[in-house]
């Protein structure tokens, strides 16, 4: 069988699909689009003259009912007057009562407009409209929610209204859809449906019918029922489309892209860094899936060989770093050691006091170095347990005869910090103990570390010998300069009391 790709599988995986698809489905579409443009266009005709219709229907449905009410009233008030009854209100909600569906709330009056009485504890607004007999005035009444309509009878007036509840039940009677109908009297409003469509919805079917011979206008807002060609494919051919799209989809989609794309993913999973990257043979028709695995060849092995650059690049930098720390380090003792030759080698005994105090000095800078060196390949900071052992020793051994006796006790944890810092803290430590040996030698120095906090130790050193400077004394004086200035290089207060003094140490957290 030949395993040489066709001219089809040279293609791009969406020109296939792209080919696959038209050829199954150009055809149904252009049938589907050709049966059903004009139907489409009637329907969405239809649904607009509907809705025209609606709006239509319900504004003559609210006029139907302020009619209703207005005749009612009407005949019941002429009957009122023409019995000359000394109730006349009363006599016209008799005969009120026995027509349903009519309001029961009303004012009549005079030819001159003079209130005689009223029923259901109704007042109307305008008080000075005059209606002739056989006349009808209409209102809106924003103050009660209603339409008031005024009436003419032999002998006098009637007066009544339609609530807003009424006009909206007689509105939903004709149409369900209606999505907002406002009354107006042309100075006056009354929305008695509100719209609560969201704005980025289809807008509705607009219209302004006049009624009541033109006093009253009513705007109404109908929803429109709209047929797109998506409605007509999905209701004509909905199973067949899907079974086509979902079998081609599926066939070349696994085939081209799915299958492939599992062998490629198992290959790179089972990559490990150091071995050789082994991609399957066969990654299928697609062109972009045998080139993604080109492309994973290439970028592994540039990884490869970028990785192998930066271990060469970092094992010379680790041999430069100690090679210089070597070098320092030597350096170091070799000064110590000058400083401990031509100390000896001096007459006065303040010069060798002085060549004494530089060298135990450099001798702390050493020890820190040293830790710091020892340190480094871990990148944990130096650790101020060995360091501080190791300078109390130190101090001990640099210490003149009549000191070396001095005991140092230290109660230390074990804290990291970093080289500006343990540099700092070492001076600080030698120039106390220092000073403490050579004041009062023999007396007994305490050292303690604690950690106070997840970034901050406490270094405490005590002894008799660490009392307040006095007047005139020189040294004590530049000693306390010497300690405040260190402190500050720490960051640090300083804590000075009888016999004992005290920093804080920045420290990496446990």
């Amino acid at each position: 069988m030949d395993e040489r790709p066709s001219q089809f599988d040279r293609l791009p995986t969406g020109t296939k699909l792209l080919l696959i698809l038209s050829a199954a489905l150009l055809p149904l579409g252009l049938a589907l689009a050709w049966a059903a443009r004009d139907s489409l266009h009637d329907a969405n005709i239809a649904n607009r003259e509907a809705s025209e219709e609606q709006g239509r229907a319900v504004a003559r449905a609210i006029e139907s009912l302020i009619a209703r009410n207005a005749l009612a009233l009407s005949v019941a008030a002429n009957g009122a007057f023409h019995d000359n009854s000394d109730d006349p209100c009363g006599n016209a909600a008799q005969s009120l009562a026995v027509t349903p569906a009519i309001a029961n709330r009303f004012t009549i009056r005079d030819t001159n407009g003079k209130l005689l009485c009223a029923h259901g504890n109704f007042e109307p607004r305008r008080e000075e409209t005059l209606v002739a007999p056989g006349d009808i005035r209409l209102w809106v009444s924003r103050q009660d929610n209603a339409v008031d309509y005024r009436v003419g009878v032999a002998g006098g007036m009637a007066t009544g209204d339609v609530t807003v509840d009424a006009l909206r039940a007689a509105a939903a009677e004709v149409s369900k859809d209606i999505d907002e109908l406002v009354v107006t009297d042309g100075g006056s409003q009354l929305a008695i449906i509100e719209s609560h469509r969201a704005a980025s919805t289809a807008q509705p079917l607009r219209g302004r019918h006049r009624i009541g011979s033109g006093q009253l206008e009513v705007h109404t807002a109908v929803n429109v029922d709209h047929t797109t060609i998506f409605d007509q494919v999905a209701m004509m051919l909905p199973i067949l489309m899907w079974v086509v799209a979902a079998l081609l989809s599926w066939y070349l989609v696994r085939r081209s892209l799915i299958q492939p794309l599992g062998r490629l993913t198992s290959a790179v999973t089972a990559y490990q860094p150091g071995d050789t990257l082994e991609l399957p043979e066969k990654l299928g028709p697609a062109a972009e899936i045998r080139e993604l695995g080109q492309a994973f060849e290439r970028a592994v092995a540039r990884i490869e060989e970028s990785e192998r650059h930066m271990a060469e690049a970092l094992e010379g930098q680790r041999r430069l770093v100690r090679e210089v720390h070597h070098r320092v380090k030597n350096n170091l003792q070799v000064v110590a050691s000058l400083l401990n030759i031509h100390g000896r080698s001096a007459t006065m005994p303040e010069a060798r006091a002085a060549y004494a105090a530089i060298g135990r000095r450099v001798d702390a800078l050493s020890v820190v170095h040293r830790n710091h060196f020892a340190e480094v390949e871990e990148s944990r900071g130096i650790s101020l347990r060995p360091l501080l052992v190791e300078l109390s020793a130190t101090l001990r051994a640099s210490a003149p005869d009549d000191a070396k006796a001095t005991p140092i006790q230290l109660d230390v944890d074990h804290l990291y910090t970093t080289q500006d810092a343990a540099v700092a803290a070492a001076f600080f430590v030698t120039e106390v103990v220092e000073f403490a040996m050579l004041d009062q030698p023999g007396q007994p120095i305490e050292i303690e570390l604690r950690r106070i906090s997840e970034l901050v130790a406490h270094l405490t050193i005590s002894s008799n010998a660490l009392t307040p400077a006095k007047d005139g004394d020189a040294q004590r004086q530049q000693f306390s300069r010497i300690i405040g200035g260190l402190a500050r290089q720490l960051r640090s207060p300083l804590d000075e009391r009888m016999g004992r003094l005290s920093v804080d140490i920045p420290v990496f957290p446990d």
